[in-house]
């Protein structure tokens, strides 16, 4: 899936670099927070953030992986509700902050940068019926498979016919991707690597058969 930045012209990519000032976030910084005012998008250039809600129990469920060229924040200052999750840096981070008014003018005069929001947002919501889908139909290792899939896809590199995943989340927050305890899906990565579909080692997957997760996901 290409990034928000990467929909874009090389005059449009300019103009929007051009807003907002460059920030650093350490690794567990937040970049905002559930419920916040969403008075502000963030453009990614470097890291990886994760989008995350927390329960009542305080358990955090996460909810997406972005990495650079994609953009976070965009639904509140769309419909000027509040934010639906958190963000949190899960390596060190370098974000564009754009604030709203800049970003919303340059949206509306600039017709690419329209049409790349509105693509981003439908493949986004594509994923996140495919997500509900898996939940639904998919035990664990469904569900992991579906979550490695997305994360090959999105943030692997290809070497040698191999797909390696540097997995920027500990098994505690895959689990809380994937809905089911980390037990339950220590297991499930044991049975992908029984079957020779995945090796893993610390945050570090190699997708050794991409097809057969997708596959078993679907």
């Amino acid at each position: 899936m290409r990034g928000f930045l990467d929909a874009l012209g090389d005059d449009a990519r300019d103009a929007l670099r051009r807003l907002g000032t460059r920030r650093t976030f350490k690794r567990g910084a937040a970049l905002f927070h559930e419920r916040q005012d969403g008075d502000r998008v963030f453009l990614i250039h470097a890291g990886e953030v994760k989008l995350a809600r927390v329960t009542e129990e305080g358990k955090d469920v996460v909810l997406g992986v972005r990495g650079p060229g994609e953009l976070l924040g965009e639904l509140s200052i769309i419909d000027g509700g509040s934010r639906s999750s958190g963000a949190f840096a899960v390596t060190a981070v370098e974000a564009q902050v754009i604030p709203a008014s800049d970003f919303l003018s340059f949206v509306s005069s600039t017709s690419e940068a329209a049409s790349a929001l509105l693509q981003m947002l439908a493949t986004r919501l594509r994923a996140s019926d495919e997500t509900i889908f898996q939940f639904v139909a998919h035990d664990t290792v469904g569900r992991l498979a579906g979550r490695l899939v997305e994360l090959a896809r999105t943030h692997g590199v290809e070497e040698d016919g191999e797909i390696r995943i540097d997995l920027p989340l500990s098994q505690e927050e895959l689990a809380g991707w994937v809905g089911a305890s980390r037990e339950s899906v220590a297991r499930a990565l044991q049975v992908l690597r029984d079957l020779g579909w995945v090796e893993t080692g610390r945050r570090r997957v190699v997708v050794r058969d991409l097809e057969a997760l997708v596959q078993r996901a679907s």
